[in-house]
């Protein structure tokens, strides 16, 4: 049993834990991916954020471990690569208890703080019979670690900002970068697809557009690919080690939405104390709706604080909404002034 159950990973849940652990209450975190930073993570690892408190400007994926290093320092149990699929609420004592079921195990809590992002988001796969087949082998839905591929030839299939930002960050790590895209429209920046253009144009990757992948080929690895041009029809069979697809995520409240939650437009309308019409359960960040509601990392961190202040409220009325300042606090080693 833990106090606060947390569900989503990402710079919310991961501030949600700190504060958790600051409040004194006992907390777990679970989420969808296999790694936390939620899309910090799986979208955009490579870019910078500009509007976090505090920095000018840092990498994401610098955020994320700044984030989790702070998150998780109370060493609390994170459950990853496991989806929610169920909710049973009972009664212990007169209190609401809720487990949340996932498709590994079973975790229960005096309270729920969904901190879901855009919901359970997975990586559209490629329209290939076989393409499951090949991950592990040089087919790869994300993009964790470019040094992964150092000295490869590598194909990028998509036209959306993930697309075109890795075109860009993997130039001097690739060996070979040839992109595709289906159309020659483009849903990036378009600072992005000029450097692209520009990068292709000096003969240091290759953009084709109106090309789609038809088929991958290989052994133990990929070995070839084979493109075919929408318009022509003609047909190309390329040396390849990695293909890259970046066509974008599918997300989902996926069974959230079953639970009874006052839920509009796919998000969880909640109070100005981050409750949802069910007590006991919390939200916050980017999965919550309400009136002036802005979806920004600096706002799900508020939210963060707010639903466990109150989660922790709410377990035990006699306990303070406001925390005071962490610069006093004994928990830190420090001492009111």
């Amino acid at each position: 049993m833990k106090d606060i159950t947390i569900i989503g990973a990402g710079p919310t849940g991961l501030f949600a834990a700190f504060y958790a652990g600051m409040r004194g209450a006992s907390h777990r975190l679970i989420d969808n991916l296999d790694q936390v930073g939620g899309q910090l993570t799986a979208l955009y690892p490579e870019k910078y954020v500009f509007d976090v408190a505090g920095f000018p400007k840092i990498l994401a994926k610098d955020l994320v471990k700044g984030m989790a290093e702070q998150g998780l320092q109370w060493k609390a149990p994170v459950h990853l690569g496991q989806k929610v699929i169920g909710l049973r609420k009972e009664q212990e004592n007169g209190k609401p208890t809720f487990t949340v079921v996932t498709d590994a195990d079973e975790f229960v809590g005096r309270t729920l703080l969904i901190a879901g992002g855009i919901g359970a988001f997975t990586p559209r796969k490629l329209p290939l019979k076989d393409a499951d087949q090949w991950l592990g082998k040089g087919l790869y839905d994300r993009v964790l670690n470019p040094k992964e591929f150092s000295g490869k030839r590598v194909l990028i299939v998509g036209g959306g900002d993930s697309a075109f930002d890795w075109a860009v960050n993997l130039q001097g790590v690739a060996k070979s970068i040839v992109m595709i895209h289906r159309r020659d429209g483009f849903r990036a920046h378009q600072a992005t697809v000029n450097q692209v253009h520009a990068l292709s144009a000096a003969g240091k990757m290759d953009l084709r557009t109106f090309w789609e992948l038809k088929a991958i080929e290989g052994g133990k690895q990929i070995e070839t690919v084979t493109i075919h041009n929408n318009k022509t029809k003609e047909e190309a069979t390329l040396e390849m080690d990695c293909v890259i697809p970046q066509l974008g995520f599918v997300s989902s409240l996926g069974a959230i939405a079953e639970w009874g939650l006052d839920i509009e437009k796919g998000e969880i309308k909640v109070s100005q104390m981050m409750e949802t019409n069910i007590p006991g359960i919390f939200a916050a960040g980017d999965i919550t709706t309400y009136p002036g509601k802005l979806k920004l990392i600096a706002t799900g961190v508020a939210e963060a604080c707010i639903a466990v202040n109150h989660a922790v409220h709410f377990i035990n009325p006699s306990a303070k909404i406001e925390p005071g300042h962490s610069s006093n606090m004994a928990l830190f080693g420090q001492k009111d002034d």
